[in-house]
């Protein structure tokens, strides 16, 4: 299942019913699980750690050194989950030793063509990522989120599980989970319902959501005593929890509110 005119290293650890394509390059320290699919023309360099049943198509860069004037050199990695989808173009860098060493792209994945993930970047599992977003470095993207096409995160920003983000969209600041985030700057537009319900959430859980995040972004609170409030007057549950920790630990703070200036 390897084409003659792809270039293998001898030491990369290539695992049973994986396709190689002609004119892939394959470097010395590199794992790719059973049943992933390599297309031509793809450069996966030392580092990688692929899972199985990937497809990584024609162009992709997956392990490059991080474009961080601080890297010297040192041993680290790209790991990809399993059933995730690299689209054409796509670059995906390594860690470096000042921060995790490592950048991690979940299971069952799809990042689109063009997509650049930087550093030290953190992605969960099904996460959609669309054409041409661009992620810096120490990013942390938590399961199911969706990035719109053309959107540029800055470094250091979290995005939470479940969220939304409008394509082109400038994100600057943290995106907490369940909700959908547009406009510029980039703000608070509802909670991402729609595919809350595709997920399986009760519409119990969708109105309790909901409702904290009326009291984050639409009551004019700042965000202590927001969570004071969410504390006193709602249940302790999964994702009132989830919430609540996010924004405890937000460390760029979090987008604005619906209508806020």
């Amino acid at each position: 299942m390897i084409q003659p005119l792809a270039y293998i290293h001898p030491q990369a650890k290539i695992a049973d019913n994986v396709v190689i394509e002609p004119f892939v390059t394959i470097h010395k320290d590199v794992e790719i699980g059973e049943g992933t699919w390599i297309g031509s023309n793809s450069v996966i360099m030392d580092g990688a750690r692929i899972g199985k049943n990937c497809r990584i198509f024609p162009g992709a860069v997956v392990s490059a050194p991080p474009q961080d004037l601080k890297y010297k050199g040192e041993q680290s990695t790209v790991t990809i989950g399993d059933n995730t989808t690299i689209r054409e173009c796509v670059t995906l860098n390594r860690g470096t030793a000042l921060d995790k060493n490592t950048t991690t792209i979940g299971s069952n994945c799809l990042l689109m063509a063009y997509v650049h993930v930087a550093h030290d970047c953190v992605i969960g599992d099904n996460v959609i990522v669309a054409n041409a977003v661009q992620l810096a470095g120490h990013i942390t993207v938590y399961d199911y989120a969706f990035i719109g096409g053309s959107s540029a995160v800055h470094q250091f920003v979290e995005i939470g599980a479940h969220s939304m983000i409008s394509g082109g969209s400038l994100v600057r600041k943290d995106v907490p989970p369940y909700t959908k985030a547009g406009r510029e700057p980039l703000s608070y537009v509802g909670i991402n319902s729609v595919g809350l319900r595709r997920r399986g959430f009760s519409a119990a859980t969708i109105a309790e959501i909901q409702e904290i995040y009326r009291i984050i972004f639409l009551k004019k609170y700042n965000v202590t005593k927001a969570l004071d409030i969410i504390e006193a007057e709602f249940t302790p549950s999964v994702e009132r929890d989830e919430i609540i920790n996010f924004l405890q630990n937000s460390q760029r703070g979090i987008m604005k509110g619906f209508g806020n200036t």
